[in-house]
């Protein structure tokens, strides 16, 4: 019998553990992935975008990407399709994107053909295999089957630090969840880290949604459109506030040098600094999980029990200063609302989102100004205000053009009827 070996909530929660890297932000996270979607629907040419964009450190659907090379096992086609796809997504090549059409099987060799491309080119992010049927060695396809046979690329892909996608196919009978229409048992969807689901209302259709769902990321839905050979997206993306924790902490650090003392003290000398709250049940947790960033901007910290009290202990070292000894915080006025004041309500969210179900632009308006109206008490800058306070917070107002509103309601209920009814809707023209 195996010796059990445990640790401690208190060990895993106070240890500094090396954050998971993307090979595309908040999409495709370190682990094993599978790309599914119907024949012909255009999965092939999005897994060559995704290598190029990862190759090239370029965007992909608005995202950032952790530039660095990319392997793609093309599998099913030769060179010169591959040519001739390249030369319609790009005219510069990349030097870090590389591909082979023969792989051995899981299990009889691919995994070491896949390391020993590793330890000659360290900065490997990403692999796509098009397709899985071309490298499984298994018939069966039950549950148990299923997971053990993408086991050994999962158990790849956490041990080299990289992103594995398993190019798939989807099943013809349909669900109203996509994620079950992938080909095999849940065994595949039950082993993999996460799973991308292309889908097209009908094969001649220019659009598509791309479900995402998985461990490292959120639920999200992109409503992408076929422009040449290259899917772009869509919808509207979200604005989410910087994450400026670490800066805070560096640039009152660069004042102190060290500190030694509890979170409620911590949190005080940053209010004091910055003139925002601050949160004590928050700051343990914040400092752990920002540990790896700090130590780039030269900030050590550590923890202990002192007579019944936790210690804080932060330490300063020029040397290790990435940011060469400067102040990384932004200028007030360059952001408002900064995520360093971490566990905020949700009522202290910036006062911009829309209602998508609203008929009517008078009804959208009303939807929005409501809220201000009863809720906010506006600083005002000349004639225009500028922030509100909402629940005793101060909250950066952001004010929409009548243009602006119908166009993000449209794109909206676009994305909706094609996700519930199948039906493309054009774009929505405000001038008309």
């Amino acid at each position: 019998m195996n010796k059990l070996i445990t640790k401690s909530c208190e060990e895993i929660m106070t240890t500094l553990y090396k954050p998971i890297e993307f090979a595309v932000d908040g999409l495709l996270a370190q682990g094993l992935y599978i790309l599914a979607g119907s024949p012909k629907a255009g999965k092939s040419w999005l897994a060559l975008q995704l290598c190029l964009a990862v190759a090239k450190g370029e965007k992909l659907f608005e995202r950032e990407t952790n530039g660095g090379t990319a392997l793609y096992f093309c599998l099913e086609d030769g060179y010169e399709r591959i040519q001739k796809r390249l030369y319609e997504l790009t005219d510069e090549p990349s030097d870090n994107l590389f591909f082979s059409i023969m792989a051995d099987s899981i299990g009889c060799g691919l995994e070491e053909q896949i390391t020993k491309f590793k330890s000659a080119h360290e900065d490997l992010h990403l692999v796509v295999i098009d397709t899985l049927q071309m490298v499984r060695s298994e018939t069966d396809s039950t549950y148990g089957s299923d997971y053990a046979e993408l086991l050994p690329l999962k158990a790849l892909a956490q041990q080299l630090g990289i992103s594995i996608v398993l190019v798939h196919h989807l099943r013809k009978a349909a669900d109203k969840d996509p994620f079950n229409m992938v080909s095999g048992s849940t065994g595949l969807n039950g082993c993999v880290d996460g799973l991308l689901v292309l889908m097209k209302a009908k094969r001649s259709a220019n659009q598509a949604t791309l479900h995402c769902t998985g461990r490292d990321i959120e639920d999200t839905e992109l409503l992408l459109t076929r422009k040449g050979a290259s899917w772009t997206v869509t919808d509207e993306s979200e604005d989410k506030p910087p994450d400026l924790f670490s800066f805070a902490i560096h640039d009152l650090m660069l004042e102190l040098l060290s500190f030694k003392g509890s979170a409620t003290e911590l949190c005080g000398l940053l209010a004091e600094k910055y003139s925002r709250e601050f949160f004590p049940n928050m700051m343990k947790k914040e400092l752990t999980l920002h540990g790896y960033e700090l130590q780039s901007y030269g900030v050590k910290f550590s923890h202990k029990r002192s007579n019944g009290q936790r210690l804080i202990m932060l330490e300063y070292d020029r040397d290790s200063d990435t940011g060469d000894g400067k102040n990384l915080m932004p200028e007030p006025s360059q952001n408002a609302d900064p995520a360093v004041t971490a566990g905020k309500s949700e009522s202290s969210q910036t006062t911009d989102s829309i209602d998508s179900a609203s008929v009517g632009i008078n009804n959208t308006c009303e939807k929005l100004a409501d809220p201000v109206r009863q809720l906010a008490v506006p600083f005002r800058s000349g004639a225009d205000p500028e922030y509100a306070i909402i629940n005793g917070k101060r909250v950066e107002v952001k004010s929409y053009t009548l243009d602006e509103i119908l166009m993000q309601s449209a794109a909206r209920l676009r994305e909706k009827i094609f996700r519930e009814r199948g039906i493309v809707v054009p774009d929505f023209d405000p001038s008309l």
